[in-house]
């Protein structure tokens, strides 16, 4: 396989079960990283095979690895061994531990069994895990005691600690314009209703057309109806961004329905995905544009 020439992140997310490891994966997923969970280290070198292929466009990894084993930890050393030899990879080992007294804890309010100790009390596979796991924590670059910390909390740290200068780029806003006739999005966060605007679909020219044609922008942009909810719209997003962030929300869907899809919904969407991409990752879909009599 051809090699690739940027060099590829790679973390590996390992710990104690129930120390927070379905967080950290989804917290990588904000970040864009493309995520595995549960790998066998196995697998690993065959997965290293799949990621150096140059015609895939995959430059930051996350894997969670789940050691319920022996095996299973004698045969990560062994990848990580493979690791170390490839220059094209940064490696990284985030290792995720908790307290004895809060592993149990949470074992007890989720009602699951140690995998460890499928019969025994969850302190007993608490215990054996951590003997097996010893020194896979002293090999990794980072970890995080998880003891204290709430869901919140973990992802912040985790995105602090894998952000750089992106920072910005963990929020983003995803503009989809629909058709009533066709339902709601079953997706949106916020839905907006432009069936008041004045409707490209009874000027003849017009109506063959969609919202990305410049002559059906013009046609619903002109009213001053539009500008005033343009106006509004904005002011709105530009108030309620922010505190979707800081919150915690890693994507906002923003629905803007007509009656068809087809016109109006379409270059609003088109707009407002325009005017936030200076500030934020703006996305924009059009999920009823073919819908159309005709397509």
């Amino acid at each position: 396989m051809a090699e690739k020439e940027q060099e590829t992140k790679l973390v590996i997310i390992t710990g104690m079960s129930g120390a927070g490891k379905t967080v950290a994966i989804q917290s990588f997923e904000d970040l864009g990283y493309y995520c595995v969970d549960n790998l066998p280290p196995t697998l690993l070198p065959k997965f290293l095979e799949l990621m150096r292929d140059s015609t895939n466009n995959i430059h930051k990894v996350a894997l969670v690895m789940d050691l319920r084993g022996r095996e299973f930890f004698d045969s990560l050393f062994e990848a990580l061994d493979i690791l170390g030899d490839e220059d094209w990879l940064e490696e990284h080992i985030l290792f995720l531990d908790a307290k004895d007294e809060q592993l149990v804890s949470r074992y007890k309010e989720t009602r699951r069994s140690h995998p460890l100790a499928v019969d025994d009390l969850p302190l007993n596979g608490i215990k054996q895990e951590r003997k097996i796991l010893d020194d896979l924590r002293g090999r990794a670059q980072r970890i995080i005691d998880t003891t204290n910390l709430k869901p919140k909390e973990l992802r912040d740290k985790i995105i602090n600690a894998y952000t750089d200068e992106e920072k910005e780029e963990i929020f983003s806003v995803h503009f989809v314009s629909f058709g009533f006739k066709y339902g709601l999005p079953i997706d949106a966060d916020l839905v907006f209703d432009v069936r008041f605007l004045p409707n490209p679909h009874y000027v003849a020219n017009l109506q063959p057309l969609t919202g990305l044609n410049p002559d059906v922008s013009s046609y619903v942009f002109k009213w001053s109806d539009t500008q005033k909810f343009q106006e509004k719209v904005l002011d709105l997003m530009q108030f309620m961004l922010p505190q979707y962030k800081k919150e915690g929300k890693s994507q906002l869907v923003v629905a803007i329905g007509c009656t068809g899809g087809q016109h109006r919904s379409v270059a609003l969407a088109e707009y407002f995905s325009k005017q936030l991409a200076s500030n934020y990752i703006a996305h924009v879909s059009h999920r009823d544009i073919e819908k159309r009599k005709g397509h």
